[in-house]
């Protein structure tokens, strides 16, 4: 099948300088959905390439993210969001960013270019076949992603991808690709608007999903996350004291003396 950058396609809104806020927001909105339809329709592929995390997960494995621009921080955003969210360590989800973090907030120019660097980055955390290596790029051409998963497959690493153009070279090297078809963008080739939504809310899924299977999760609540601000401090009381049917004086002191949802209510069952 030939290859088409969808994701550079003409807008199908034009005149965009003449339209409203109100109007502009309209055409915002009604893309906005596509994405959202779009994930929906990639359930299948999302589903295996999460069952392959959550293998390599409970085999001790890692997850890397890698990426450029956008598709590289949100990978990063991904990442740092776990251990706070479900208390793992830092390095069993790992994101990457061509350029490296100052390209967090700065671009960096031709860092994607390099087909090469990706690989480097990876090799500095050791990165083996027990872990699995996912490359997030909308275009699926990006050449430090598409690269680091050419070479992690050489060395027999699992790889998956999140891409938003159909057979794209990046889902060739994919084991598992999510090839999230969203179509032109509002404003022509801005893929951090519709491909970018589709790639965070995929992203969600992944770590979501993940998470729970890992035993992260017990009902619908975050019993690992770590209680770093009063907000989550009071979310903390508010579980304990619904899991265990206590007062808020006896959630705060089992949480004083164990520092974590898990251990205050596994420490209440137990005693």
């Amino acid at each position: 099948m030939t290859f088409k950058k969808i994701t550079e396609s003409d807008s199908l809104h034009n005149d965009l300088e003449k339209k409203s806020i109100k109007e502009l927001l309209e055409g915002m909105h009604q893309e906005d959905q596509k994405a959202v339809a779009a994930v929906g329709a990639v359930r299948d592929q999302t589903e295996a390439l999460i069952t392959k995390v959550v293998e390599q997960l409970k085999n001790g494995g890692r997850l890397f993210y890698i990426g450029a621009g956008t598709s590289g921080r949100l990978g990063v955003l991904d990442a740092s969001e776990c251990p706070p969210t479900y208390g793992t360590s830092p390095d069993q989800v790992v994101g990457l960013i061509a350029g490296g973090d100052h390209a967090l907030r700065n671009s960096v120019e031709h860092a994607e270019d390099d087909t090469q660097q990706a690989w480097k980055d990876l090799e500095k955390y050791k990165i083996s076949p027990k872990d699995i290596l996912i490359g997030i790029a909308a275009s699926g051409t990006t050449p430090y992603v598409v690269g680091g998963l050419a070479k992690a497959q050489e060395y027999g690493i699992p790889t998956g991808c999140i891409a938003c153009n159909l057979n794209s070279p990046l889902a060739a090297v994919s084991d598992y690709p999510i090839e999230v078809i969203v179509g032109p963008e509002f404003l022509t080739g801005s893929s951090r608007m519709k491909a970018g939504t589709a790639q965070k809310l995929i992203l969600n899924s992944i770590t979501t999903a993940t998470m729970i299977q890992l035993g992260h999760v017990k009902g619908n609540k975050m019993v690992d996350m770590q209680l770093k601000n009063n907000k989550l401090v009071d979310r903390a009381q508010r579980i304990v004291m619904e899991e265990l049917n206590v007062s808020l004086e006896t959630a705060k002191d089992l949480l004083e003396k164990h520092k974590n949802i898990r251990g205050a209510i596994n420490a209440f069952n137990n005693f």
